[in-house]
């Protein structure tokens, strides 16, 4: 089995590519710490069983590791690279049950700014955030306000507040009016 490997904006994570589907459909998961999978995931339990693995997200094709400050790379890869292949080889699932993004209610008249701002996330950002490892997920809307949390290597990535403003929200401005700000949410 061949696994690539990328990098992604964020020096701490790296993207690994199986060829093969991780998430089936449009869902994603990410888990900040090994005591966040809660049984979900046997490939986040073996991933946080290297040292230095600080965060894995799952994709729908790749998975991005996040390593904390004390680990290297060049140390930390060939461990995670030999437990994807261990994993996939298995024929394991990678995740268990989906994990439930949690989203503030929708107030009825803000349905269809809603509907609009989630077709723009799917098509637009969406494709282009999971490129560079990542995810973003739609939070809420409310009074103008659109709440979006970054994940996988966007997460903590030095560039991801610049992409909310000077690119999700302007674009998001251009196409739905309504919308006057773009505010990060922590998961």
């Amino acid at each position: 089995m061949f696994i690539e490997t990328e990098d992604t904006p964020n020096p701490a994570t790296l993207k690994f590519l199986p060829g093969r589907t991780i998430v089936p459909g449009r869902a994603t998961a990410e888990f900040v710490s090994p005591d966040a999978v809660g049984g979900r995931s046997k490939l986040a339990d073996a991933l946080f069983g290297q040292p230095g693995v600080a965060r894995v997200f799952l994709g729908g094709d790749f998975v991005a590791v996040t390593k904390d400050d004390a680990a290297d790379w060049s140390a930390l890869k060939p461990q995670i690279l030999a437990v994807l292949v261990d994993f996939f080889v298995s024929g394991m699932t990678a995740i268990e049950a989906d994990a439930a993004v949690e989203e503030e209610c929708i107030a009825p008249e803000d349905e269809d700014i809603v509907k609009q701002i989630k077709e723009l996330l799917d098509t637009r950002v969406r494709p282009a955030v999971a490129g560079d490892g990542g995810d973003i997920v739609f939070r809420g809307y409310r009074d103008g306000v659109v709440r979006l949390t970054m994940q996988g290597a966007c997460s903590g990535c030095p560039s991801s507040r610049a992409t909310l403003k000077h690119g999700v929200e302007n674009m998001l401005r251009h196409y739905v009016p309504e919308v006057i700000a773009v505010e990060q949410v922590d998961a």
